[in-house]
């Protein structure tokens, strides 16, 4: 009876070991980017992919951040515009932007918009932007300048560095800043840490701003069609969001491997311990 039992045991263990091991598999499938999925046009390789056409163009929102550069051939006047050691903050922190965003320079630097949209310029004093694209932000302080101002002033407008949100299953969630005009989602991705092997790439939820509201998106980085959305780019103040798969319940979800090895532990337990209650050891 006891050398049932046991042949019993071991077979339970090898039994429930390789359930767990087949639950535990996740397909390459789901793991890799820019597939090409079954149903779609397939993309080949070295072949051009055109950007997706984009109705929207970002316009600026309450509490965003831009940078405002004036050039003029009078340095004096060009100090009236600015606010005491902003100069030096840009200069000083654009190492620390080199370096992947690790200093918001442009926070310190820059001329951030207050609750109702409104920006405060020295000389200028407060002009309403929000609601406004870039290019009609900048026509608008150009417009301001003139009036007040004989000699010419030159004026560059634009958003300071884009600004999004990781959350979810990325190696470091956070708020981060790209100091570029355009971005795309892989490099968004690639500042937030790649995404756990646990991750739902094919769900990936993008909450993005609009003029007076929001929308939640939805992508699929596995598919190589993605190149052509138009959410292939983010955009400044979005919300990225990974959901972790169902497998990531099982164990403690950090990998396949410890969660399989804590699902034998917890079975190779229990059977010693039927065995030392039933008397087989």
């Amino acid at each position: 009876m006891s050398g049932t039992c046991c042949i019993w045991s071991k077979r339970s263990v090898w039994v429930v070991s390789l359930l767990l091991l087949v639950a535990s598999c996740v397909s390459n499938k789901r793991i890799n980017y820019l597939q090409n999925l079954s149903g779609n046009e397939v993309i080949e390789l070295d072949e051009f992919i055109p950007y997706s056409d984009v109705d929207y163009e970002y316009v600026l929102q309450p509490y965003d951040i831009i940078d405002i550069d004036f050039a003029s051939p009078n340095e004096e006047l060009l100090k009236a515009f600015e606010y005491q050691g902003a100069s030096s903050a840009r200069v000083g922190g654009r190492g620390g932007g080199a370096m992947g965003g690790a200093m918001d320079v442009f926070y310190f630097s820059g001329y951030s918009l207050d609750k109702d949209g409104f920006v405060r310029i020295p000389k200028l004093g407060n002009l309403p932007l929000a609601g406004l694209t870039e290019e009609q932000a900048r026509q608008q302080v150009q417009e301001e300048i003139n009036q007040y101002f004989k000699e010419e002033v030159e004026v560059r407008l634009r958003i300071g560095g884009i600004r999004f949100t990781a959350l979810g299953e990325f190696a470091s969630a956070g708020t981060k800043v790209i100091l570029k005009n355009r971005a795309t989602i892989f490099d968004a991705l690639a500042m937030a840490g790649e995404s756990n092997i646990l991750a739902k790439k094919n769900e990936l939820f993008i909450i993005r701003q609009y003029d007076g509201g929001t929308k939640i998106h939805q992508i699929n980085l596995n598919d190589r069609q993605l190149l052509a959305s138009p959410f292939y780019f983010v955009q400044n103040n979005d919300i990225l969001y990974l959901q972790p798969m169902q497998i990531r319940q099982v164990g403690s979800g950090d990998n396949i491997s410890a969660s399989l090895q804590l699902g034998i532990s917890i079975i190779t337990a229990v059977l010693f311990i039927y065995g030392l209650t039933s008397g087989i050891f």
